[in-house]
């Protein structure tokens, strides 16, 4: 009973020992192995490894996924025109040298990040102050970003990280700078809006001077051509007045007279003082005053 207790004790043992002689490797980290301190291997592809049990080798794991670095404070740098902006970046990046990464930072990734962090930081002052505003938020903002991955990619080697992106998400003038930028704009564009308003006042002007010349010609060749069909008028009704007085005088007379009366006597309420044996009213006395005329022509 004793012996098969000890055998058990000691299969126990041996379990324990080789359990810790095995490691696995997750496909999404790197594992050093260190033996007394000193890293011996590093281990890339996933699955399961073995190493000697501890103290004489154990083992320290780095993540190799791609991680990213966003400051939530944007930084503000100067322009080469001595203007302040505001710059918030993001950056991607990943382990590549796991022994070279734990030589600089050991296991604390944030160390890590507050390093490359300042990377960024100093390749970006670098760039801006060799460009004017308008090239850092639109011109060569394209530029920008490529020279900045490329120095920030060459230090970050040398502590065996890769920098898989560098972006520039916002670059912005500082919240003095907003206001002055935004009233130039506005005194620009009010400006350009008075230099159209004057010249649609202009061609407003232009266009109604032209149209009041067409109207004046048309309106006079109107005039003229009525007077010319008045007249033609007038000349063809005096000819018509003519032709029937020479018929008729004593009733071209008597029509002539008819008219008269209706011109003089309008209205209800007309009044006309006048000697009732005046001549106006010959035809008002009858066919006698026709008769009296007739003889006296007689």
């Amino acid at each position: 009973m004793n012996r098969l207790i000890s055998h058990l004790i000691t299969l126990g043992l041996v379990l324990m020992l080789v359990y810790s002689c095995m490691f696995v490797v997750d496909q999404r980290q790197y594992v050093i192995v260190f033996a007394l301190g000193e890293a011996k291997r590093v281990i890339t592809e996933p699955g399961l490894n073995f190493k000697l049990p501890p103290p004489f080798q154990n083992t320290v794991s780095l993540d190799k996924r791609i991680r990213t670095i966003d400051n939530t404070d944007a930084d503000r740098f100067i322009t080469a025109e001595k203007k302040n902006i505001v710059v918030d970046s993001f950056v991607k990046w990943r382990i590549t040298e796991p022994r070279q990464f734990f030589v600089s930072f050991g296991v604390d990734e944030k160390r890590a990040e507050d390093r490359m962090s300042q990377i960024v930081k100093a390749a970006l002052n670098e760039e801006i102050t060799k460009r004017n505003v308008r090239d850092v938020i639109s011109g060569e903002r394209g530029k920008v970003m490529d020279a900045l991955r490329k120095k920030v990619s060459e230090e970050a080697r040398q502590i065996g990280v890769e920098i898989v992106d560098v972006r520039l998400k916002r670059v912005d003038y500082v919240d003095q700078i907003n206001t002055s930028v935004y009233e130039r704009m506005k005194a620009e564009r009010v400006k350009v809006a008075n230099e159209k308003r004057s010249t649609g006042v202009a061609e407003s002007e232009k266009l109604r001077a032209e149209a009041d010349r067409k109207r004046t010609e048309i309106l006079a060749e109107a005039y003229r051509e009525a007077e010319t069909i008045r007249g033609e008028g007038d000349a063809k009704a005096t000819q018509i007045y003519g032709d029937a007085f020479g018929q008729n005088p004593e009733f071209y007379k008597f029509y002539r007279s008819l008219e008269a009366y209706r011109a003089s006597f309008r209205g209800h309420g007309d009044v006309m003082v006048i000697d009732s044996n005046s001549d106006f009213f010959k035809y008002f006395r009858g066919t006698n005053g026709a008769g009296e005329a007739s003889a006296k022509k007689k």
